[in-house]
């Protein structure tokens, strides 16, 4: 790729694998944002269902480090997947505050 960065050969090959990275990830978000939609769902709506699926119930904190969300981001996916029959919350028998997330099967 030209460029008009005037540095080393390996920095200039460096930057343009950068921007290439980016342009392809930005490609693919684009492209998972539509197909998602399709289905009334956004990637972190997906990570969640992705995430109980594979590992079983889990809670909000657990559910949160997987998919690299913050505490009060993972409440409103949790609410929303909720609304939309995706998913049951079962409070903790031994933590009353705390709620277990499960996938919930068809």
């Amino acid at each position: 790729m030209l460029t008009h960065y005037k540095e080393s050969p390996s920095e200039i090959a460096t930057l343009d694998a950068f921007i290439k990275l980016t342009r392809a990830s930005n490609t693919l978000h684009h492209q998972l944002s539509r197909s998602l939609a399709e289905y009334n769902l956004t990637e972190s709506l997906f990570g969640v269902l992705e995430a109980l699926y594979y590992l079983g119930p889990l809670n909000q904190r657990s559910l949160g480090e997987k998919i690299l969300k913050s505490g009060g981001n993972i409440t409103m996916v949790i609410v929303n997947l909720e609304e939309q029959g995706w998913v049951t919350k079962i409070k903790d028998q031994k933590d009353k505050r705390a709620h277990t997330t499960y996938f919930r099967t068809i």
